[in-house]
């Protein structure tokens, strides 16, 4: 797979015609992306003897913009932080859907552009210009779940994964796909056949997607917390 796996998250969540973003709370999953692209190409680590705290290994620039600020955000704290708050931390870094659109538009996947919404308000959009990456992507991900190869690749397995976080994988299977082949999705989330990568990265990679799934219900849960509270307060 050429993409890295945000860009894939993101072509996923993207409308092809429209361009708009029909991902649940993208920004966490594409951070869990970014933190599972910098453990597969072991510029960092989870530190296992220090309460799972993120090591860097190597903080060179990668040539790519979206991971090296993520990179560069994680070197430049003076104090090792755990997998889960950096999740959150670069899941909210300013403009990351776009940033990664941006990648998008410079490869020539998809452009950008922009639609008005009553007349008033511009919303930045980026519809599809050539389908063969996703297509591509989307058919890797298919073979891997319905054909059950010997040969797994991994990224296409953290794909899985990803997307089924950002609740994606309609974008790719039909529902009667999804309930017939539940089982197999759930072992390659997991990462249950995946004895060519070390356990550190699918550890690492899961705990990254796990916050990413829980972030939308913790948001909800501080939201209604404090609504709770100022209508106590009238």
């Amino acid at each position: 797979m050429d993409i890295k796996l945000y860009e894939g998250l993101m072509l996923l969540a993207l409308n092809d015609e429209k361009g708009t973003n029909e991902g649940h709370y993208i920004e966490y999953t594409a951070a869990a992306a970014i933190l599972a692209e910098l453990l597969l190409s072991q510029r960092i680590k989870i530190d296992k003897e220090n309460k799972d705290k993120v090591e860097i290994l190597d903080a060179a620039p990668t040539g790519d913009a979206v991971m090296d600020e993520a990179l560069q955000k994680i070197a430049s704290k003076k104090k090792p932080d755990t997998l889960k708050n950096w999740v959150m931390a670069i899941g909210t870094i300013k403009n990351l859907k776009h940033k990664i659109a941006q990648q998008l538009v410079d490869d020539g996947i998809i452009k950008a552009d922009e639609r008005k919404i009553l007349w008033i308000f511009t919303q930045k959009i980026y519809p599809e210009v050539n389908p063969q990456p996703e297509q591509e992507l989307k058919r890797e991900m298919r073979r891997l779940v319905l054909d059950k190869p010997l040969e797994i690749h991994p990224k296409i397995a953290l794909m899985v994964a990803l997307a089924k976080s950002a609740y994606l994988l309609n974008q790719v299977f039909s529902k009667d796909e999804l309930k017939q082949h539940k089982k197999r999705i759930e072992q390659v989330s997991k990462g249950e056949e995946l004895g060519q990568i070390t356990a550190e990265v699918i550890e690492g990679v899961q705990a990254a997607i796990m916050v990413a799934v829980m972030m939308p219900a913790m948001m909800a849960a501080v939201s209604a917390s404090t609504t709770s509270a100022g209508t106590s307060g009238c």
